[in-house]
């Protein structure tokens, strides 16, 4: 697995930032916000965007506002295949609806987690990737075992791409060991950067994208450091990782959509209040993210 620059071809490589989603004082979506906000992630180094992940909130949206999210994002980006659409459901079914969305709207390709609400065993793992496969649309698995209970384990992505139906996996489990073994029993399938906080340990190991949190907050920033990071070059590559590091573990954090968008408030780029069961962050964690921010910011970060 080798880092390459973006390209249609293979568009889920890169930095595919999982969009924070802006909502008004009412908590209604505020698509105009977001449209500028995709093109703002873009025009400072990104390469696409990943609406309706955990960070868009997905959860809380209607099934209107979920599919218009992906169009706004669409047209926003300026090319379809740099809009990775999370079309995770409590079914297969609906996940699959879903993915039939975001391949008529002209996303590149989608993120899939395996079954979020049932702990599945290997074949229904691999039943819930089949199906969603037929639509046709490329498929970046999501290894996150924290939440969903089910672990994409190594062995199992290697099963998943020989069935063809996954392409890349987002890999979230924090263990970066498993880049190593990823790369020995599927070697042609790509690994991406799941969890913003293991970056430049992934980048190392083969890594060739980033599922990105923080650039939400400073863009340009972490552009430098991703390419810096796959292209070897640690000595600016690790500068900037210990300078951001502060902030990027709360990428990994129970509390990540309210810091994130804390912090882009804190650097002047909109990020607004969250729809309950979240609600803003006080006390330590609150004082802890605003002084990590603030200190992006007094170090040049942007």
């Amino acid at each position: 697995m080798t880092a390459t620059t973006w390209n249609t071809d293979r568009p889920w490589r890169g930095i595919m930032v999982a969009t924070t989603l802006p909502f008004r004082e009412d908590l209604s979506v505020d698509h105009d916000a977001y449209a500028e906000h995709v093109a703002r992630l873009i025009a400072n180094g990104c390469d696409g965007v990943v609406p309706n992940g955990s960070l868009g909130e997905y959860q809380t949206l209607t099934d209107a506002e979920r599919a218009q999210v992906v169009r706004t994002a669409v047209e926003a980006a300026g090319d379809g295949a740099r809009v990775m659409p999370g079309v995770a459901a409590y079914g297969s079914a609906e996940s699959r609806r879903w993915a039939e969305q975001a391949a008529e709207a002209g996303a590149g390709s989608v993120l899939l987690l395996p079954p979020n609400t049932y702990r599945a065993d290997a074949e229904a793992v691999r039943a819930h990737y089949t199906e969603v496969a037929g639509v046709g649309i490329p498929i970046v698995a999501y290894n996150n075992p924290f939440d969903t209970k089910v672990d994409l384990s190594p062995d199992l992505l290697a099963r998943l791409h020989g069935d063809g139906s996954i392409v890349a996996v987002k890999e979230f489990s924090g263990d970066v060991r498993r880049a190593y073994e990823i790369a020995e029993l599927a070697p042609e399938l790509d690994l991406l950067i799941g969890a913003d906080d293991v970056l430049l340990e992934l980048a190392v190991a083969g890594a060739v994208g980033w599922i990105a949190g923080y650039p939400n907050a400073f863009p340009a920033s972490c552009a430098e450091l991703y390419h810096a990071a796959v292209a070897g070059d640690l000595e600016t590559a690790l500068p900037l990782y210990k300078s951001l590091h502060s902030l990027l573990r709360w990428d990994s954090k129970t509390e990540f959509v309210q810091s994130i968008k804390l912090s882009m408030d804190i650097a002047g780029r909109p990020g607004g209040p969250t729809r309950p069961p979240r609600h803003p962050l006080t006390g330590t964690i609150e004082a802890a993210v605003r002084t990590a921010t603030e200190k992006a910011v007094a170090n040049g970060h942007h």
